[in-house]
């Protein structure tokens, strides 16, 4: 059986063994979570972040390097029915000493509605909150420009808006977004240690 076809048993199984999926996919090759976690309908995604609650993730853990600036990217695939596919990229500030990470939202559309600027912290419950409402002051060089993600068609996506992340594994993640209540979308990030 392959690594995909374990990890997909594994999030189908009610109730889901939390640990021997992280195992699971721990022990998978980049390339298989990407293709295991784009297997996720909203419905599993819905119930792997249930069944990880509690379980905390770090700013280490989605940005492991200490170099600031440096980009590390997460592949994405979300609930909505359509644009499923998406990056969320990630680096350190300039300034360790601030408890943060910078990011932003790569997908194809960005001219659109803009970048999806973010602050992602470490929240006293053990979650990961990335956070639309703290926009970034610096970014490297490579990026989109910095705007506000009240301006274009972003107010209508990112503005007022906060996902609360949690662990699966070492390199994947799950989220929910919430503007002031919980909302019905879900998505589920894979970190690319490839670069």
């Amino acid at each position: 059986m392959s690594n995909v076809d374990t990890i997909t048993q594994l999030v189908k199984a009610d109730p889901i063994d939390v640990d021997a999926l992280e195992a699971a996919c721990d022990a998978a090759t980049h390339e298989e979570r990407v293709a295991a976690t784009r297997l996720w309908s909203g419905k599993l995604q819905k119930k792997i972040f249930d069944a990880t609650k509690g379980r905390a993730v770090t700013i280490d853990q989605m940005v492991p390097t200490d170099e600031p600036l440096k980009e590390v990217i997460h592949v994405g695939t979300n609930t909505l029915p359509a644009f499923r596919h998406f990056e969320k990229r990630f680096c350190r500030p300039s300034d360790p000493s601030k408890p943060f990470l910078i990011g932003y939202n790569h997908n194809w559309h960005w001219p659109f509605t803009t970048p999806g600027y973010y602050e992602a912290y470490e929240d006293e419950s053990g979650e990961l909150y990335i956070d639309y409402t703290r926009e970034p002051t610096e970014k490297p060089d490579e990026w989109p420009p910095l705007m506000t993600n009240r301006t274009r068609l972003g107010y209508l996506v990112y503005a007022g808006m906060v996902d609360k992340m949690r662990k699966v594994s070492d390199h994947i993640t799950i989220g929910r977004a919430y503007k002031k209540k919980e909302m019905n979308a879900w998505f589920v990030l894979v970190r690319d240690d490839g670069q």
